[in-house]
């Protein structure tokens, strides 16, 4: 597959890329400075400067047979909704959008949780939210990732909707690794278009 990693250069996109490649996919990874995307060359990687602030610059990577998956993360409010714009204006082929959970859809899901998390994002959570609509209302899927931790991809991952997500628990972390592989099994079989699926550890 064609798959645009969006974020490459952080924690969770690299998984994703280095993931992406060792499945046998062709992957365009888009960074805002591409030489921070540590990954070896590869006949199958091409790496790509660019920001979701620049609308045009996205659609110039992003065509109707790209899937893109992102795994963009910011500390300003604001950031993730231009991002999705961009993304879904783009018209790739699907999304596949990393979130939080506890936000929107499943805050009612995560119980107590989430009031945690509301306080800790603070003018981050509407963005949060309204990025991930604007992925679902174009059917693409959106994993709300619990908190994430290092390490290996869990031999007991597993990916679930809303309606059997466990209550939030901030000591349940789950891996990067164990995130991405997620994604790219939605990317590769789709389970949860226009939904909010969850990667668990176990």
């Amino acid at each position: 597959m064609n798959l645009t990693v969006l974020a490459a250069s952080g924690q969770t996109g690299i998984a994703l890329t280095r993931q992406a490649l060792r499945r046998g996919h062709t992957v365009t990874a888009i960074a805002r400075d591409p030489e921070k995307i540590a990954l070896p060359d590869s006949p199958n990687l091409r790496k790509v400067a660019g920001d979701v602030n620049d609308a045009a610059g996205i659609a110039a990577v992003v065509d109707g047979d790209s899937v893109v998956l992102s795994a963009l993360g910011t500390d300003r409010a604001g950031v993730l909704l231009t991002g999705a714009r961009a993304v879904v204006a783009a018209g790739p082929r699907r999304v596949i959008w990393l979130g939080a959970y506890g936000t929107g859809k499943s805050a009612e899901a995560a119980g107590e949780g989430a009031g945690v998390l509301a306080k800790v994002l603070g003018d981050r959570l509407a963005d949060k939210v309204e990025a991930d609509n604007t992925v679902l209302a174009a059917g693409g899927t959106v994993f709300h990732a619990g908190m994430l931790a290092d390490g290996p991809e869990s031999p007991r991952r597993r990916t679930v909707g809303l309606a059997a997500a466990p209550p939030f628990d901030l000591g349940a972390k789950v891996s990067r690794e164990t995130v991405a592989a997620a994604m790219l099994d939605e990317a590769e079989a789709p389970g949860f278009p226009g939904a909010v699926a969850l990667p668990l550890a176990e």
